[in-house]
């Protein structure tokens, strides 16, 4: 059995049907996309979206599941791993997801509904610095983001790049998970710049 990846929110507030459609495949620049596994990439992300979204995906094609309030989808993404579809009950209210679960693990889809629900159970709105980072990638236009190649060293290469202004000296590109705090802030909508991290929260 394979276990999947770390569970992971990759946007926050809720995507629009542009947004989730976009999201769908975060990592589709990436230099080696015909070639080796690629289920840890997708394996674990989830992001919320609204009912009609929810909806809509659930008519597209007929299910490969419903089990309750979750269902997946047919088509796979790479691999084993799939879109499943939450509606969940949090503090009184039903809200819908998208994750990718990788099904060659029978308890991934549970784990997800799971960690999804305490995540947004917190009762202070709070991102990590993590949480940060995948936003960032997820809102930023694929001609600004891109993947570490061959003009990087070897020990980086294939890791997430991002474009950032840096006025008189122009634009130049920094490794994501390199960021600064500063540079974080800069590039995030000013509505999530000042949220406390879970730590402080």
């Amino acid at each position: 059995m394979n276990l999947s990846p770390a569970i992971r929110k990759v946007f926050q507030g809720v995507a629009s049907r542009q947004q989730m459609f976009r999201m769908f495949d975060r990592h589709a620049q990436r230099s080696n996309r015909w070639e080796g596994d690629a289920s840890p990439l997708y394996a674990g992300e989830w992001f919320e979206i609204g009912e009609a979204e929810h909806d809509y995906m659930f008519e597209i094609l007929p299910p490969l599941w419903i089990r309750g309030a979750m269902f997946a989808m047919r088509e796979f993404l790479t691999g084993s791993v799939t879109s499943v579809f939450f509606a969940l009950r949090i503090d009184g209210d039903i809200r819908h997801f998208h994750g990718y679960c990788d099904l060659s693990d029978g308890q991934a889809v549970e784990r997800m509904r799971v960690a999804i629900i305490e995540r947004e159970s917190r009762p202070v709105r709070a991102m990590t610095r993590e949480e940060r980072l995948e936003h960032i990638w997820s809102i930023t236009a694929d001609d600004y983001r891109g993947y570490a190649g061959d003009r990087w060293d070897e020990a980086v290469r294939g890791k997430r790049t991002i474009m950032l202004y840096g006025g008189a000296v122009g634009s130049t590109l920094k490794l994501l998970d390199e960021l600064t705090d500063d540079e974080i802030a800069a590039k995030l909508p000013v509505q999530l710049r000042h949220l406390p991290s879970p730590i402080a929260a």
